[in-house]
């Protein structure tokens, strides 16, 4: 519940700071004193955003603080999981600057705006006549009948297992989107990268066979001018051997006179041995030379290939080509891949659809366990307050559509008088009936929630006398449970809180300012007299308003 709240240089207050209590209090005050200003100013402690026209004084820093007591609502787990201390009394602080930025804390640790919002949702439901209207929507009456059933935790899990079923969803249609697009260009990919495996490249391989074809395209040529260089080289008349052999002969006869004859002849006799060496291999190449028509058409066959396959893909050595045959084989590879993934996520999905739709018959069967429970509850509280032949015909039906909540439509027909149709809430209710439905919807969620406090802002709309009086006595009886505070022009709900606060403007000088006091008895009195009769307070206002409080 909140205990404090703290209020400096905020739109018409400049200071104020004003303590609660549990139980049921009322806050009044003429239209415009400034109780919309301390809603405000609570919203910004519950995270909403703010700007500069908040600030009173713009050369000024806003500071708002509340003070919470939560040591009975089990929030260890939040304040742990955002790391945050905890502390039975929580301060939740806001401040604007006058350059207009804002900052947040939580006993004093710094947090985001997200971070409050979160915390807020545990703390404090202030119910304005805007949510009044909000009544009629379909997820606002689904949260009522999940409330009575008690399935907010089966709804948090089926919301977290349906965003990863659409995350499933969302990735398998784009790998589907993925293989239609790349599946032609897929089919050229593979016509491709056969072509070049049926080539059987290797590195190194065009040099060889563009040698061998040199070789055994010309091999008559080779093996005449072989011939003719072993012939000059061996002929036993005038070739080269037998010459150097002569001159080998001769200057050995001279060698022993002089180094220098003793040299060449060195030089002539390995040179001798080189010769003899160079000529045995031209004899052994000649002997290897064969002619071969076939393997000569084989190798210009490979070579054809590989430089059409050059020609086609823009390269100019086997090399080149190996590596985009390697490319062409991830590609291949990656739709392979792509069609594994497809078949992994079709799977998951299945499984996953298979456990929502148990999910969301359990919750559709705990909703329709409900829809009785409610129906009475909210007709037992109804016909106190004035709606005696109050009928209520819920309605849920179960579809293939999964939604956020289950796979669940809702009509949430109503019936205020004898011999009228149902029709919907937002189209058959009036005002006042709508703010007295939301009334006992928030009496019934009472007994189901866990929430510290809960305000009211004028929900009296469209009621008055016995129906205000039964709706000031349904928020006193929720405050048993809970910190209640209603904002109300209705002296006959003002009457009945335990606590009775007033909102009033002053004027000091040419400054305009709002304030909130906590009444006395003598004060509350007074106030609710005016509330009947107006600014001049008769004797009769003074003695309805001790009856109303008595």
């Amino acid at each position: 519940m909140i205990t404090s709240l703290s209020i400096k240089n905020y739109a018409l207050i400049e200071k104020l700071t004003i303590d609660f209590s549990k139980g049921f209090s009322t806050i009044t005050g003429e239209t415009g004193a400034g109780k919309s200003i301390i809603l405000g100013a609570l919203g910004l402690v519950l995270g909403k955003r703010a700007d500069l026209t908040s600030l009173k004084n713009k050369e000024e820093k806003c500071i708002i603080e509340a003070h919470f007591e939560i040591s009975k609502y089990n929030l260890l787990p939040f304040f742990e999981a955002n790391d945050l201390d905890y502390e039975n009394e929580t301060i939740i602080r806001r401040e604007i600057l006058p350059s207009g930025k804002s900052r947040a804390f939580i006993n004093d640790s710094p947090v985001n705006l997200q971070e409050l919002q979160e915390l807020s949702l545990f703390l404090i439901d202030i119910h304005s006549q805007q949510q009044t209207q909000e009544l009629s929507e379909e997820n606002v009456q689904f949260n009522i009948i999940d409330a009575i059933a008690g399935i907010k935790e089966v709804i948090l899990e089926y919301q977290v297992l349906l965003k990863n079923y659409k995350a499933d969803k969302s990735k398998l249609n784009a790998l589907l989107k993925t293989q239609t697009e790349s599946k032609k260009e897929q089919e050229y990919n593979t016509f491709l990268l056969d072509e070049l495996v049926a080539a059987h490249l290797k590195s190194g391989e065009q040099e060889t066979l563009e040698a061998d074809f040199e070789k055994l395209n010309n091999v008559e040529i080779i093996k005449e001018s072989i011939d003719k260089a072993l012939a000059i080289a061996n002929d036993e008349q005038i070739g080269v051997m037998n010459n150097l052999k002569e001159i080998k002969v001769t200057l050995q006869k001279i060698a022993p006179f002089s180094a220098d004859y003793q040299s060449l002849l060195d030089r002539i006799a390995s040179v001798t041995i080189e010769f003899d060496d160079i000529s045995e291999e031209i004899s052994r190449s000649s002997e290897k030379l064969v002619n071969d028509p076939e393997q000569l058409d084989l190798i210009s066959q490979k070579l054809q290939v590989i430089f059409s396959l050059q020609k086609k893909h823009q390269v100019s050595t086997v090399e080149e080509l190996l590596q985009i045959q390697s490319k062409l084989e991830n590609l291949v590879l990656e739709l392979g891949n792509i069609e594994e993934e497809i078949a992994v996520l079709t799977d998951s999905i299945e499984q996953k659809t298979a456990t929502l739709d148990v999910m969301s018959a359990a919750i559709h069967d705990k909703r329709v366990e409900s829809i009785p429970v409610l129906s009475q509850k909210l007709i037992v509280i109804l016909e106190t307050l004035g709606m005696p032949n109050v009928r209520f015909k819920i309605e849920i039906n179960s579809v293939e559509t999964y939604f956020p909540n289950g796979k669940d439509i809702l009509q949430f027909l109503f019936s205020a008088n004898k011999g009228t149709d149902f029709g919907l809430l937002k189209k058959v209710a009036s005002g006042g009936e709508m703010s007295r439905i939301m009334l006992a919807v928030k009496a019934i969620l009472a007994q189901y929630s866990k929430l510290p406090t809960l305000i009211f802002d004028e929900i009296d709309t469209g009621v008055s006398g016995e129906i205000a009086i039964r709706m000031g006595e349904i928020m006193k009886e929720m405050s048993q449970k809970m910190q209640v505070f209603a904002i109300t022009h209705l002296p006959q709900i003002a009457a009945k809180g335990n606590a009775h606060f007033k909102v009033f403007k002053s004027t000091v000088g040419d400054d305009t300012q709002s304030e909130l006091k906590l009444l006395n008895d003598q004060d509350r009195v007074v106030e609710i007299a005016q509330m009947l009769s107006g600014t001049i307070v008769s004797e009769s206002a003074l003695n309805h308003a001790k009856a109303l409080l008595n």
